[in-house]
Parts: structure tokens; sequence; C-alpha cells
């Protein structure tokens, strides 16, 4: 066992309910927000809230439809997570499932009972769910009805949601996240919440406002989780991590790196203090923000902290001061940033940069003092079955391999509390920012093409049989 490491260090991977479960419309599910975000050219224009498709055509593709069914295919996934070694398995739950329009009096038996049914499946094989509330998720009618998490009516529709789900499965679920990658409203406002800014509205209030109700709903649904299901579960917040390293020693490129910074944490510093922090009243204050605050949200924020920091890390980014290098972005991951000269990129250019892994994890340890979760971390790549049916994935092992190295060394050598690592994805699935299904993540390759077509047949890769051993090892046999 790897020195530092809890013996019961949660390893696992993790996927997305829009991204996985396909079965759309079935058993009484109803519209969420990512059955509307199309594939091909009009999707990033979608997800970043320029163009408003709020319905389905029939002249575009809709990846999230079938996905890669995991609605129909969970046993088997299951088991081939379990032949890995899983502890735990982060996944989320669909709340078009549970609550059709959001405005239910009461909740979708059928979408409670697969829950049951997945949870059992998990628990059966010794796995605990790690289950995220909302991933980018919401029904469609409350953007309709409502405009979404602009209106303060969405905290009781999540509310309710929230306390029918806790109820439910309290004694088959110990750990939960409020929020997907929260900080995604800043780059993907449509897609990470359904965020649209119509014309006349002053975008930067609008942006606030939805982030503040977002934080008094994850704020009370902490409260609601320890009230209803005691002190032993844990209750986390998720944001899209990695570090902004300045381009330059220029202290302007390290001010401007702070400063992008800053942004990135913004939802997180709420979640975990429990208060805004005084940069974000300033930068409101300067922007003409008026937030939708109401006498009780201070204390609301302050009960409500977060029992842990849950992250995503896939690469570091960098941020300069200087226009021109500035003019040269690239927009890897949703995120715009400065192509690093010392990194490597992936296909998609996503720069990879393990030890900026163990920078990140010192960085929010340093800022948060509470207990880490890496939940989610993984490289997309384009796999090639060869004739005898086997997929060697040897870069994906490469790239887990120094990134799961450096996270060791953030616990041993720098006394990081770490409660797990869930990599991203186990299973093939549909991309989140490009709809694909060639952007595979998976230690499961699933049969499958972009445009829909395949027999969803599941295949062991190379890389399946690594990680198992590097589960068995409890971290020490990498190679």
């Amino acid at each position: 066992m790897a020195k530092g490491l809890l013996k019961d260090f949660l390893w696992g991977g993790a996927t997305a309910a829009n991204q996985c479960e396909g079965g759309w419309q079935e058993d009484g599910k109803g519209i969420g927000l990512i059955d509307v975000l199309p594939y091909g050219p009009d999707r990033m224009p979608v997800a970043k809230g320029e163009k408003i498709m709020l319905d389905c055509d029939d002249e575009h593709l809709y990846p999230s439809h079938e996905a890669i069914d995991f609605y129909h295919h969970y046993k088997e996934d299951i088991a081939l997570f379990a032949e890995m070694g899983f502890k735990c398995f982060r996944m989320s739950l669909s709340w078009t499932r549970i609550y059709p329009n959001g405005t239910e009096d009461a909740p979708n038996e059928a979408g409670l009972a697969f829950y049951d049914d997945v949870f059992e499946e998990c628990l059966k094989y010794g796995i605990q769910p790690i289950v995220t509330l909302c991933h980018f998720d919401l029904p469609v009618a409350l953007l309709k009805e409502f405009g979404g998490w602009k209106s303060r009516k969405m905290i009781d529709c999540y509310l309710k949601y929230c306390e029918t789900v806790f109820r439910r499965y309290k004694d088959k679920v110990k750990y939960w996240i409020t929020f997907n990658e929260i900080n995604m409203l800043n780059h993907l406002p449509f897609s990470s919440c359904g965020l649209m800014v119509e014309e006349g509205e002053n975008g930067q209030n609008v942006k606030y406002n939805c982030a503040h109700h977002e934080l008094i709903a994850s704020a009370k649904a902490v409260k609601l989780a320890h009230e209803i299901i005691g002190e032993d579960c844990m209750v986390g917040c998720m944001l899209a991590g990695g570090s902004f390293y300045p381009y330059s020693c220029d202290p302007r490129d390290v001010w401007q790196a702070k400063q992008t910074e800053r942004g990135n944490y913004f939802f997180i510093d709420v979640q975990s203090r429990g208060r805004y922090p005084n940069y974000a009243l300033k930068w409101m204050e300067r922007d003409g923000v008026v937030l939708d605050w109401q006498e009780e949200d201070e204390q609301i924020l302050a009960e409500g902290t977060v029992d842990f920091i849950g992250f995503s890390y896939y690469c570091s980014r960098c941020d300069t001061a200087d226009p021109e290098v500035s003019a040269k972005r690239t927009a890897a991951n949703a995120f715009r940033t400065v192509r690093n000269p010392h990194l490597q990129a992936s296909e998609w250019g996503w720069q990879i940069d393990p030890l900026g892994l163990r920078i990140t994890m010192n960085d929010l340890y340093d800022r948060y003092q509470k207990p880490l979760f890496i939940v989610e971390n993984g490289l997309g790549a384009k796999d090639t079955v060869k004739d005898d049916g086997t997929i060697d994935d040897d870069y994906r092992i490469a790239y887990l391999r120094e990134h799961i190295r450096t996270m060791i060394e953030a616990v041993t050598e720098d006394g990081i509390p770490l409660m797990g690592y869930t990599m991203w994805s186990p299973v093939d699935l549909v991309s989140a920012s490009t709809g694909e299904m060639s952007k595979r993540y998976g230690f499961i390759y699933v049969d499958k093409d972009d445009q829909g077509k395949g027999t969803l047949e599941r295949k062991r890769k190379k890389s399946f049989y690594w990680y198992k051993k590097v589960i068995e090892s409890n971290g020490t046999e990498l190679d």
C-alpha cells in the first residue's frame, strides 16, 4: 500500500447521466438541458448561450438521446467496474427522471426505481456511489417557465428534488456533490446551468444572480442532507480545476493570472467559506450588479458550507496581460488559455501537465483546508480496434500513470488529505464539449460512432487491465 494513501482510498471512475444514460424519454423522463444540445456546428453556440434552442428538431442529431444506453446496460457496465476493483462510482442523477418538468407535486416513481436498481447493483459489489445532484442538468420546462436559475424560484424546485432523493437513498448513498463544475457558468453558461442572456439584460447582473441562486441552493442542500441522512454523510462542491500560470514573470502577467484564477475559485470560496469574498463584491460593485439578496442569505451560506472539495483536473491554464500573446489563445476544454510553451497538448488541444495536478491540489488545500476528492481526470483520444479486437491505448495509460504518480506525491510528500480518485470516464461516452463519441476516455470501448451508429458492444481496452492493477496495489503498481 502506498504510504500516505488511506486504507479505504476511494478508487473508481466517473460518468454523467446526460452523457451515458440515453433513454431520454423512457419511463416518464422529461426533457433535460443537454437533450436539446445538438451535435455539430451549432453545439458550441448553444452551449455558450449565443444561440437559443429549447426544443429538438429533425435537422440535428442529439447525442444524449441514446448516448451509450447505460439505462439498459447498467448491470453490464457496473459488473465491468467491479472487475476492475472499483471502490466507488461517481455518477449523476437525471433531474427529469425524478421530476420531469420540475414542478410536479409527486416524483416519478419509475425514475426513482431506476436509481434504486443502479445503487443496489453498485453496493452488491461493494462499490460506493458518489452522487452528483446536478451535473449540467435541469428540466427544460423550468427554463421555459421562468428562465431557470435566473429566478429564485429554482431554489425551491431544486430542494424539493434534493429532499426526495435524500429521503429515498439515505441508506444507499453516503457521498453527494451539489453541482458539477459550478464555475463553468463562466465559460459554457447554457450547457452548465441553462443561462440565457436576453437582449436588453445586463449580462453580468444576470450571471451573478444565477450564481447566487445556485450558491444558496447548494448551501441549503448541504444542510438538508445532514438533517435527513445524518452527520455520517458527506456533501461536497465541485469545480473545473487547473491552476492558472502567468505566461511570464512580468508582474502584469502574474496579476492577470491571479485575477483569472479568482474568477475560477469564486464559487468554491463561497461554498467552502460560507461568505462572498471581498474581491467578488468589488467586481460586482464595479459592474453595477445588484444581487437578489434576502435577509436570511448570509446565515444560509454560513450554515451550508461543504464537507469536501471535489474537482476535475485535465490540464493547467496560462494567462497574460500582453494583448499580442493573448490574441493567440486556444479554447481547449472551454477555457480560453494561452499556449504554455513548456507543455505538449492532446489531440483536442488540452495541455498535458501532470505536475499541474499536484500544484492544483496544493493550491486548493492551502486555500480551503478541507479534504479533496479528484472526481474527474482523463484523456480524450481516438482509439483503434485492431483486427483481433484488442485496443492498445498506451497513451491513456501514460497520461493517467503520471497524473496518479503526482497525486500520490501530493499526499505522501505534501500531506494533502485526499479522499479518492475517480477517473473520467471508465466507459466511453458522449463528449460534453464536442458531442463526439470518437473523443474516447474509457477503459471500456463502446461500439458507437459520432453519427450515432454502432452495436453498443462493450470491449475491454489495455488500460482496463492496467487500472485493475493500480487499484489492487492501492497505487504502488503504476508501470
